[in-house]
């Protein structure tokens, strides 16, 4: 019996030293030294990697920029493991984890053969600045969440580029073929016009010279698409990635009043064990003489 309380014991005391350590760990990874030493891996790993398509180095330099890699490769490598240890099964829980250990595996996978294109995929390593940074996940998060209504604009310049297109190979196509001879080709130099890249001196004045009224075209085409539209696009970006960033601040208000909370009650919990620790003392120097008695 006493030996089975004795292996119980210790088995129970391992269990929270284990935990402590988690915890430790887990505060690491979470800390800004942490996380500032990977941003700086990434961005020595982005300038290695665009070294190495520089053709004018010697094979010995060429070898370097190699080591250099790899050793950046296993450090995130070894950062995936810990924080695979660390979060267990919520590891595959969020998104960005699961996007790193993938842009970190293509790095793995053999150079030749067919696979030889997926290992430029290398330099995707680059986007883990997204996941390290907290601005660059605000803002990436804002654009996903932006993507349906940027769709639905979408579809509406579409319309507005269709409508405009069948209006300007009826009216233009005979003369200038090559602009406006077919819908794709409409469409194609309409898209020119509304990024406003030589759409004056180069398609409307030229067409304008031909179709003195043209220009009753042009100039609602532009405002309804470059003027109108695409600020519909901006504005919606704009929108989600402020309502991204509330939610990150109430989200991140949140973590710090759980993290106070947490601090207080293990304050609390401190005090209390020396409070009855204290107590047990007081108690054991009161039953020190009835023990001493009994032993006797």
């Amino acid at each position: 019996m006493l030996i089975m309380r004795g292996g119980g014991q210790s088995s129970g005391d391992q269990k929270p030293e284990e935990d402590s350590t988690l915890k430790t760990v887990k505060t690491i990874v979470d800390g800004k030294y942490f996380q500032g030493t990977i941003i700086g891996v990434i961005l020595i790993n982005a300038i290695i990697l665009g070294l190495q398509t520089v053709r004018g180095f010697s094979a010995e330099t060429q070898e370097t920029l190699h080591i250099l890699d790899q050793i950046c490769l296993w450090i995130f490598v070894l950062e995936l493991i810990i924080k695979l240890w660390v979060f267990r099964l919520s590891f595959f829980k969020t998104g960005g984890n699961i996007f790193d250990a993938l842009i970190v595996g293509i790095s793995f996978l053999p150079a030749q053969g067919g696979l030889t294109i997926l290992r430029t995929f290398r330099i995707f390593r680059v986007l883990r600045l997204v996941t390290a940074i907290r601005s660059m996940r605000i803002v990436v998060t804002g654009l996903l969440a932006a993507i349906p209504g940027a769709a639905s604009v979408g579809g509406l310049l579409l319309i507005l580029f269709y409508i405009a297109s069948v209006m300007a190979t009826t009216l233009f196509g005979d003369r200038f073929v090559d602009w406006f001879g077919s819908i794709g080709a409409s469409m194609y130099t309409l898209f020119q016009i509304m990024t406003l890249e030589s759409w004056s001196m180069g398609i409307a004045r030229p067409v304008i010279s031909e179709y003195p009224y043209a220009w009753a075209f042009f100039i609602p085409f532009i405002i309804l698409s470059t003027f109108t539209v695409l600020n519909l696009f901006i504005g919606i970006m704009v929108d989600a990635i402020g309502v991204a960033k509330e939610e990150d601040s109430h989200h991140q208000e949140k973590e710090d009043i759980i993290r106070h909370e947490t601090h207080d009650i293990i304050l609390e919990m401190s005090e209390r064990l020396k409070s009855m620790e204290g107590e047990l003392k007081a108690l054991k120097e009161v039953n020190q003489p009835l023990l001493d008695e009994q032993k006797d």
